[in-house]
């Protein structure tokens, strides 16, 4: 019989054998001002959002890119805006800045600390996963990991260091970048119905096992 005391840890090579997931709803992809209103419209409507953002990866030491996407997941359908196209507009602004729709993610802060390197934001109704699942025991803290604890299936990260900034999104682009957003979503659901049980995980680390490292 387990006591509150005791956490859960995937283990690289569980993690690295579990099959990977597939993105199940509809994308739309954003880049100009006009489409921008009339997403955020329908998006400003909902109680709920996943919220994620992608940034070109730059190789040289001490320089980095501003944030090119914004990935907001409703029910069956990402929208992923090119901010990098249309700029941090007015609308996406209040959007994130409203408290009318929850906008769910993990390391928010990070996403929003490199939004503000672009505009001024102040957000409000964010929930971070990565605070969320401390509630459910759950030690590790990347998206990937904690979706591989709840689930046990695997976020392929092989997009991640792709050029965000293509003048074109391709199709695995798309798709990973809509993973994320649809991720966040799903896990905050399915753990406030609560539909989890962390005592019958099969990841509950020992006390002889080390921490598993964030990839």
């Amino acid at each position: 019989m387990l006591n509150d005391d005791f956490e859960l840890s995937i283990p690289k090579e569980t993690l690295a054998s579990m099959p990977i997931v597939t993105y199940p709803g509809e994308i739309t992809v954003i880049d100009s001002a006009i489409d921008t209103v009339k997403a955020l419209r329908f998006l400003s409507s909902l109680p709920l959002v996943g919220f994620d953002t992608e940034t070109k990866p730059n190789f040289r030491p001490g320089r980095t890119n501003n944030v090119a996407l914004i990935q907001i997941y409703s029910p069956n359908r990402c929208f992923l805006f090119r901010i990098n196209k249309t700029g941090l507009t007015d609308e996406m602004v209040r959007f994130l800045e409203s408290e009318k729709t929850v906008k769910v993610g993990v390391s928010l802060h990070d996403d929003f600390r490199n939004l503000n390197k672009i505009r001024q934001v102040n957000p409000h109704a964010e929930i971070d996963l990565q605070q969320l699942v401390k509630r459910f025991h759950i030690r590790d803290n990347s998206l990937q990991r904690i979706y591989a604890i709840v689930f046990e299936k695997r976020i392929s990260k092989s997009q991640r260091l792709t050029n965000w900034e293509a003048p074109q999104l391709n199709e695995k682009q798309q798709i990973y970048a809509s993973i994320d957003a649809w991720a966040c979503y799903k896990l905050y659901t399915y753990l406030s119905a609560g539909l989890f049980h962390p005592e019958k995980s099969a990841y509950i680390a020992h006390d002889d096992q080390s921490s598993s490292p964030t990839p």
